[in-house]
């Protein structure tokens, strides 16, 4: 097999909805790497950042074998991670994906977390290299979604696996063989969530990966751009090719886009967003609260409630509430409430309306204060959808399968999940 080289190219996009880009990329000579951060406010861009920015330093070259750096610049990126939780306890809960591909010369070392993906085309095969660590994914592999369902799935972008500083999150890891030929695609949600394979493929034919690159971003924005889109592209030509030089990458410099490319911003003791910013769903599922803002929500819904119900006669606007649903804490265990999650003195506008065996404390210390603040629910079967992602999310080592008493009978376990739309710290 002769030898073989690669050009590459990194691009990034804000999106049309977004206003700060929480994406980082890198191309090199050596390194390929995407990381989509989560957390709201600066966490996200932080958390981004600071992992690109710790697995960026193995352009400069590496010792022994390729899987083996990579997965250590991963655990290095993880501690980074925990040692600015420390320092700031106001961007608990951020965290990112990461997206990785490392060149030895002769093959790549692949490191995949989270929901960013990884595309090869040989060819005119366009074939997904990762595998989503996604609530949504595990549903497709098990046969109860199909992949387009998946795709309209409201919690599609629920993770079950990000760097967040812990320890109970390692990437997947593999090697990939390169063909003269080959163009590999590392990319955010931002582009796979808005435009299909098919359309994929066909941006990747384009004359140049420059070319290629330009399409990608441009059919993320065309289709919505309601998230930032980050592309990174390899080539796989000839070690002995002539260099393009219409190319970005014609001056052999790596490429760094998006939140690593910016100044990092210092902790700020604080997770406030501007007022003026606009209400992002993704930081709603996933980011900090500040920590009076849903008491003050629920003060206001009470009234409103209150003067709803004497206007409305009274028991048409009670019955109102008795339709409503939500998931919160009851005691020590996750909960399904029927009826409005509002504190008036001298009236009681929900009760329990299922107990289940997930218990809060089992939750991240970030998802504890979530489930505790009331996840809202369209109906009983979304509340039921809810706690179905906190058991899916749950550690077996918390949640064990029941076992035979003494009697015959079944005992339950000790349970404990993780969480639905705000869930798993992800994704912003």
């Amino acid at each position: 097999m002769s030898a073989l080289t690669y050009r590459y190219v990194a691009m990034t996009d804000v999106g049309l909805r977004r206003t700060n880009n929480e994406d980082s990329g890198f191309a090199g000579t050596r390194l390929l790497a995407i990381a989509d951060g989560m957390g709201g406010a600066a966490a996200g861009e932080l958390a981004s950042s600071t992992a690109l920015n710790t697995l960026r330093r193995l352009e400069d070259g590496f010792d022994g074998d390729a899987l083996d750096a990579l997965e250590g610049a991963v655990t290095a990126a993880n501690d980074r991670l925990a040692e600015a939780i420390a320092d700031d306890p106001a961007v608990e809960g951020m965290g990112t994906t990461i997206e990785a591909m490392l060149w030895d010369g002769e093959k790549l070392a692949v490191a995949h977390l989270g929901d960013s993906r990884a595309y090869r085309l040989r060819g005119t095969t366009l074939t997904q290299i990762s595998t989503d660590h996604t609530f949504v994914q595990s549903l497709v592999d098990e046969g109860r979604l199909t992949a387009d369902e998946a795709r309209q799935h409201p919690h599609r972008s629920l993770l079950l696996r990000a760097l967040l500083g812990r320890d109970d999150n390692a990437p997947d890891l593999s090697w990939i063989q390169p063909q003269q030929g080959d163009r590999y695609l590392l990319c955010s949600d931002g582009l796979s969530d808005m435009v299909t394979d098919d359309k994929i493929e066909q941006a990747l034919r384009a004359e140049t990966i420059d070319l290629a690159a330009t399409e990608l971003v441009t059919l993320a924005l065309e289709h919505g751009g309601v998230d930032n889109v980050t592309v990174v592209l390899a080539e796989f030509v000839a070690a002995d090719a002539e260099p393009d030089p219409d190319l970005v990458c014609a001056d052999g410099r790596p490429q760094l886009v998006g939140a690593a490319a910016e100044q990092p911003r210092p902790p700020t003791g604080h997770a406030v967003t501007p007022a003026a910013a606009p209400v992002d769903e993704e930081e709603l599922r996933y980011a900090s609260r500040p920590p009076g803002r849903r008491r003050r929500f629920k003060l206001v819904l009470g009234l409103v409630i209150v003067l709803a119900v004497i206007a409305g006669g009274g028991y048409a606007g009670y019955a109102w509430t008795q339709a409503q649903y939500y998931v919160s804490a009851d005691g020590d265990q996750v909960a399904i409430y029927r009826g409005v999650d509002v504190d008036l003195p001298g009236i009681s506008l929900s009760k329990v309306d299922e107990r289940t065996t997930v218990q809060v404390a089992s939750l991240p210390t970030y998802n504890q204060r979530l489930v505790r603040d009331g996840l809202p629910a369209e109906n009983r079967a979304d509340a039921q959808n809810i706690v179905a992602e906190l058991t899916a999310l749950s550690t077996p080592a918390t949640n064990p399968t029941p076992t035979p008493s003494a009697t015959g009978a079944p005992t339950a376990g000790t349970p404990s999940p993780k969480q639905s739309s705000t869930a798993a710290p992800d994704k912003d």
